[in-house]
């Protein structure tokens, strides 16, 4: 099969701007794209610069932009992005610095997972101290897959809030959290001070579940259901004070109060009593009631309140119960 592998080029050295570069090859049905590639760096252009270790979709050094999507070069297969697409494009990871050519440097990547303490915080005498060895049971733990994470940096590269907002901590540093908040040996107070660290700007609350990290991710991670159980277990920890937290159960209260979701108190809810906010919302309201978004107060109530308010109620027996 004869294809044209065009790809994405930068030399710091030499250029100004990233270039793209059209290698023409016969190639195997079997192929992948990292065979591909290093027959290109072998056979045609020797300066190619790219990462790759084990070739087996464990290590992660050979994630890239293929065709638009990040994956691993190694388990994707030329013959079905040829057949799919018609072509065969690649780039460098997106939201990380180029080095060069398809070598991105990770320093930020790793540095965000510095940033969140992926590692136990323990005190003397506690189960998970270093002066001890603690056993942990089948069952007596789920990581819900998060530790299978091999650290390539696919889902920081697809992330949206990422590309807005470098300062983002990104999915891979939040569920590297996560896996340390279900550990049993992390001891509570170190759980709820995870916790408040994490709700800060820039934090667990900035991921607006775009979802690209779940569908890139090779190792079937899921770190946005990651993110969503970090913000759960703060709720449950009484940490409501941040403006993510505050639109949750605000929106709880209006469905639970009113049966349905009330645009105008909605924004109230999120902003809190702080009168400068309220200012600041204020042409929002104004412009949700010219075009009939604010529901009359004198409304009678929506048929079927008593539904929602006994869903409410069970939710309630099952939580206590638990």
């Amino acid at each position: 099969m004869r294809i044209t592998l065009t790809i994405t080029r930068f030399n710091p050295d030499t250029d100004h701007q990233p270039h793209t570069a059209h290698y023409r090859l016969d190639v195997g049905r079997g192929a992948t794209v990292l065979d591909t590639l290093l027959r290109v760096r072998n056979e045609q252009e020797g300066s190619l610069a790219l990462r790759y270790s084990c070739r087996s979709a464990i290590c992660g050094s050979c994630a890239m932009e293929i065709n638009g999507t990040e994956k691993l070069a190694c388990r994707t297969s030329v013959r079905k992005e040829w057949e799919r697409h018609g072509a065969i494009a690649v780039a460098p990871l997106r939201n990380l610095p180029v080095i060069k050519d398809l070598v991105v440097d990770m320093s930020p990547f790793w540095g965000k997972i510095r940033e969140v303490t992926p590692w136990l915080s323990s005190a003397p005498g506690d189960p998970g101290s270093s002066d001890r060895q603690h056993h942990l049971s089948p069952g007596s733990y789920s990581f819900h897959n998060v530790d299978a994470c091999i650290m390539c940096g696919a889902c920081v590269a697809a992330c949206t809030v990422h590309e807005v907002s470098p300062q983002f901590l990104g999915p891979a540093a939040l569920a590297k959290a996560d896996r340390f908040l279900e550990d049993p040996r992390e001891p509570q107070a170190a759980k709820r001070h995870r916790l408040a660290v994490l709700e800060q700007e820039h934090g667990m609350w900035d991921c607006t579940r775009c979802n690209f990290c779940v569908e890139v991710c090779p190792k079937d991670v899921q770190p946005m259901e990651a993110i969503i159980r970090l913000r759960r277990s703060a709720l449950e920890a009484g940490l409501t004070s941040t403006g993510g937290a505050r639109h949750i159960t605000g929106f709880v209260e209006l469905i639970r109060r009113h049966g349905r979701l009330n645009e105008a108190l909605m924004p109230l809810k999120i902003v809190g009593f702080n009168l400068l906010h309220v200012l600041r919302v204020l042409p929002l309201g104004l412009a949700m009631l010219r075009k009939g978004k604010v529901p009359s107060p004198f409304a009678p109530a929506i048929a079927g309140m008593a539904r929602v308010r006994s869903i409410f109620a069970a939710t309630k027996r099952r939580g206590d119960a638990a």
